[in-house]
């Protein structure tokens, strides 16, 4: 039978050289070591002086407060749209994880589903449309004109002789200068002025003239 190797380290105790004393006893460490004494010919150090102006130890010492960041230049690349404000675009068409895939949000079948489908304005699937439903009365003419009404009371802010026209009513903001002006008879105006409209009543023409002024029809 073959015999066993002995195969563990050996101790330190047994290594020789290892330490210069006996076995068991430790050398000395580096801190316990006396530090060489200094060379006789080096000069000692010069003692650390004190700034002249420096406060004494102990004392407290305020630090000046640091100066605050300048405000960063905002330009137009910093420019954002209020948070909430906008949404991002819905994409259809990207694979059944994004709940919108495969039909894209059109179902599976029908004319909707299909690509290039239009529709009138109003369609409603075939049912009878709303513009259709609802019942119609009355006749509206397209062609008819507008005017801006000017009473006599309104006139009675003009001085005597003056000349009333569509621009002065403007100004006075009795009228519109888009729209014509028709002078009715409602007041009473005891000036003698010149007014200029585009159609009178004929109570209200009577009365200028009965005051002293004329009436002047302008032609639309």
């Amino acid at each position: 039978m073959a015999e066993k190797k002995d195969t563990r380290r050996p101790s330190a105790k047994a290594v020789p050289g290892r330490s210069a004393g006996k076995a068991g006893v430790k050398p000395p460490s580096r801190k316990t070591e006396a530090r060489p004494a200094r060379k006789a010919g080096r000069p000692p150090a010069p003692a650390r002086k004190e700034k002249p102006d420096a406060a004494p130890r102990g004392a407290s010492v305020e630090t000046p407060a640091a100066p605050a960041p300048a405000a960063a230049f905002a330009g137009i690349h910093d420019l954002r749209p209020s948070p909430g404000s906008t949404h991002s675009r819905k994409r259809v068409g990207r694979g059944p994880g994004s709940g919108h895939g495969k039909t894209a949000g059109r179902g599976n079948k029908g004319q909707k589903s299909r690509t290039g489908y239009r529709h009138l304005r109003g369609f409603e699937g075939g049912q009878m449309p709303l513009h259709r439903r609802v019942p119609k009365r009355g006749f509206t003419n397209i062609f008819r004109v507008e005017y801006d009404i000017v009473n006599l009371s309104d006139l009675d802010r003009f001085e005597a002789g003056a000349a009333v026209t569509p621009e002065a009513l403007a100004e006075k903001r009795l009228a519109r200068a888009t729209r014509p002006v028709k002078i009715l008879g409602g007041g009473e105006i005891a000036k003698p002025l010149t007014v200029s409209a585009h159609k009178f009543s004929a109570g209200a023409r009577a009365r200028i003239e009965a005051a002293g002024g004329r009436c002047e029809v302008i032609p639309r």
